[in-house]
């Protein structure tokens, strides 16, 4: 019995074996590429035997009829066709007894399927099978309908025997009225499942509504003839009398508020032109009255205003900029996982603790494993193995989530050992992306279930990243910057980038006149100088401020509905309305900023944080620093969403995440992001250096507006002497004549310099190089190097005798 079921079992694993066999042999790219290099040449020849039937069908149509392909093979002579007798026998199958001139549309499948098996390029052949398929059986029966007549006396069959006999059957069933019908809804059925554009254009088509545009029209250009003739008649009139009397006209039941001649009412200048009977173009301005409201002027006629009229020929970015890394998507290592399946819970039991299930879900770079713990298993047991079930699994590092929220399960994420990279181009293409409606969607990677991970940054509303280096902050900033630039006209959005390390945001200068944003009198729209940030975000809470006004004035809450009743012209522009873009302000380094600057960059932070969310400003901070002195309380009540790549410590996890976790990450990319009470693990999308410039030069090749989008000016509270850095000359250090004197001398820009010789503190020493620095004797600090010396002892006495006068 056993040698029976031995003998059994090897040959079932004999069937498995060959039937693996086939299967990688079909599936080969080297057989692929073959079987699509015969389908084309085969679509080649059988199209040549199909035109060549459109020459030579006539003089073949005898010999093929009722004679048989061998008979035609011994009088080959006596066929015309290009491809010979096969191919004038597959001509007449495939256009007589066929489909007629719509089996081009076969052709056309069988190539697309060739030119798919040869990998040359991709495309649905689900979709395009039912297109040509449904495009073949439609022109069949139209040419059929429409050439019914006569066609007996032709050698070709226009639309097959297959059209001419539905085309029959239809008639006789449905009258020649009810197949035109059934002609008209089957295409347009064809056309709406094919194209998007479809119903638009259908709704377009029949909106009956231009034809009381068009009679309005008509009468006010008849109205603009009368008043030409009148004032050809009486030159002494004034074009005002025009609009008070149309306005009489209209309003008879209103004498009372008919505004009189003697009333001074605002006015703005409006041009118009009419054709006269000569065909003649003239043209006249008037004044009409200027107000907030439409019944003021008539602009029913002029539509919703479009804010990206400005740049209507913008283009977005393609999505053929983006890279495109080749590999196996989906497909999932069943060897790996069973064996890491197997080594948890051998773990487990070995300290006591027995599962009911386990099962996996693969992300792109991890494995979510959710054990269900039997019963009376405590949690704290499972959480305390984690080192354990690390060495078990020979892991970089595994994080355990006890329990998974909304789940009765425990999670287990165990690092996969063959990564996958998740590209910024399969994350745009993605249709959630593409569907998305929020307002700043941010695209940001794929969840453990490859799902692509999207956040709404207007609801955020700001955004704190932390990391170590080289964990993917610098990444994940492009890859935040990237999605916006996909998804934002340049009317809608405007970015304010700093950038202490000067390097990180060099390659968006090229897009500076479509998306950034500066002061007026700054050259370069990337900011570097922390003195310049300070004035950069004071600048931006004085913009903030003027919306609110703004927003005040129109009565709405936030800045939605704020843009929605300025494009539909409900706010007069002429009152200081204006549409107002999104702003994102992008700061890379805060570490640096905060040691730099303190409390001068901290207090226009938080007053950004606490209030600018309803006038569209958001913020997003970026710190490979995430301790308690740059990331204060102050921050973190303010940035609800928190971004954290890995870290160093458990500490700086509870400080950017206020919780564990962001410690235990594998780098490149991973990360967790956390809004209120759900965290969630991401692996961020990569988007290389050579793609986001090529991405910025593609944006900044179009044309663009004459200048960066210009912040209000600002202007220091007392001539700037509240600023860092500021010296007031005129209260100078009793040793500044004699300090001058020695680093003019010496030709060394030194504060320890300073503290040797006169025998003083650091503080002391530091003040007198800052005078010295803005009296023109020194330059700016330097880092490690010594100040340069900028005057000689000739020029020096001259500045002294200058400072005390």
């Amino acid at each position: 019995m056993a040698k029976k079921a031995a003998k059994k079992k090897k040959g079932s694993d004999d069937i498995d074996d060959i039937l693996n066999s086939v299967s990688s042999f079909i599936t080969s790219e080297r057989v692929r590429f073959l079987l699509g290099l015969v389908l084309n040449f085969f679509v080649i020849y059988v199209g040549v035997a199909l035109i060549s039937f459109f020459f030579t069908g006539g003089a073949d149509q005898s010999a093929i009829e009722n004679v048989s392909i061998r008979d035609l093979l011994a009088n080959r002579g006596r066929i015309e066709n290009w491809a010979g007798v096969r191919g004038a026998y597959i001509a007449d199958l495939v256009m007589n007894r066929g489909f007629g001139i719509p089996s081009f549309f076969l052709l056309f499948f069988l190539g697309s399927l060739g030119v798919r098996l040869m990998n040359l390029c991709k495309m649905s052949l689900i979709k395009r099978f039912l297109l040509c398929s449904a495009m073949m059986l439609w022109s069949s029966l139209f040419l059929s309908f429409v050439l019914l007549k006569g066609y007996e006396d032709s050698f070709i069959y226009v639309g097959g025997q297959h059209g001419y006999y539905l085309s029959d059957l239809m008639i006789k069933n449905l009258g020649i009225p009810g197949t035109i019908l059934f002609l008209i809804v089957s295409f347009l059925v064809i056309a709406i499942c094919t194209s998007s554009k479809t119903i638009p254009f259908l709704q377009r088509m029949f909106n009956f509504n231009w034809f009381a545009n068009w009679r309005k029209k008509r009468e006010k250009i008849k109205k603009e003839k009368e008043f030409l003739a009148s004032v050809e008649d009486d030159g002494d009139e004034d074009p005002d009398d025009f609009f008070d009397e149309e306005d009489e006209e209209d309003d008879d039941d209103d004498s009372d508020e008919i505004i009189q001649p003697s009333k001074v009412v605002p006015t703005i200048q409006a041009t118009t032109s009419v054709m006269t009977g000569d065909d003649e173009e003239i043209e006249f301005t008037v004044d009409v009255p200027a107000g907030d409201t439409a019944e003021m002027y008539d602009i029913s006629s002029m539509g919703e205003y479009d804010p990206r009229l400005d740049l209507s020929s913008y283009r977005f970015p393609t999505l053929e900029l983006l890279k495109k890394y080749d590999q196996n998507d989906g497909v999932v290592n069943m060897d790996e996982q069973a064996d890491n399946q197997r080594r948890i819970k051998q773990t487990l039991e070995n300290f006591g603790i027995s599962i009911s299930s386990i099962k996996a879900t693969v992300g792109p770079t991890l494995t979510l494993y959710e054990v269900v713990p039997a019963v009376g298993v405590r949690i704290s047991k499972i959480r305390n193995l984690e080192d354990d079930i690390a060495l078990s699994l020979s892991a970089l590092g595994i994080r355990i989530i006890a329990p998974m929220p909304g789940k009765g399960t425990i999670g287990i994420e165990v690092p996969n050992k063959d990564a996958q990279i998740v590209s910024m181009q399969s994350v745009i293409a993605s249709r959630k992306f593409i569907e998305c409606k929020y307002d700043l969607p941010v695209a940001m990677g794929k969840m453990i279930t490859n799902d692509v991970f999207i956040f709404d940054l207007c609801k955020a509303p700001h955004l704190l990243m932390a990391g170590a280096t080289g964990q993917g902050k610098s990444v994940g900033l492009n890859a935040i910057i990237t999605s916006l630039l996909y998804k934002k006209h340049p009317a809608e959005l405007k970015f304010v980038l700093i950038d202490p390390k000067m390097v990180e945001f060099s390659i968006y200068e090229e897009i500076e006149r479509h998306y950034l944003a500066k002061l007026p009198d700054e050259d370069k729209a990337i900011i570097t100088d922390f003195t310049k940030v300070v004035h950069t975000l004071n600048s931006l809470c004085r913009e903030m401020d003027d919306r609110y006004d703004l927003l005040t004035k129109a009565h709405v809450r936030n800045i939605k509905d704020y843009n929605e009743k300025f494009i539909s012209r409900k706010l007069n522009p002429e009152k200081g309305h204006k549409f107002m873009p999104y702003i994102v302000v992008v700061i890379d380094e805060f570490g640096d900023l905060i040691m730099t600057a303190g409390k001068d960059i901290e207090m226009p932070i938080a007053r950004i944080a606490q209030k600018a969310r309803a006038v569209g400003i958001h913020m997003i901070i970026a710190t490979q620093r995430p301790s308690t002195n740059i990331i204060t309380g102050t921050i973190k009540a303010n940035f609800p969403a928190r971004m954290a790549f890995r870290v160093s410590s458990m500490i700086d996890s509870r400080t950017i995440l206020d919780s564990p976790g962001a410690n235990q990450l594998i780098g490149r990319g991973d990360l967790l992001f956390s809004q209120g009470s759900e965290v969630t693990r991401v692996q961020c999308a990569f988007v290389d250096t050579p793609e986001v410039e090529s991405i910025a030069t593609f944006i900044g090749e179009q044309v663009g507006y004459e200048t960066a989008f210009k912040l209000p000016e600002y202007v220091p509270e007392g001539d700037g002497d509240k600023m860092p850095g500021s010296v007031d000359l005129s209260d100078r250090d009793p040793l500044f004549d004699e300090a001058a004197r020695l680093i003019v001398i010496q030709q060394q820009g030194s504060t320890s310099l300073i503290q040797r010789k006169f025998a003083i503190g650091y503080n002391r020493a530091g003040r007198l190089m800052d005078q010295l620095e803005a009296a023109g004797v020194v330059g700016p600090y330097e880092g490690s190097k010594a100040r340069q010396v900028l005057m000689d002892e000739y020029s020096l006495e001259q500045k002294l005798t200058l400072l005390k006068n």
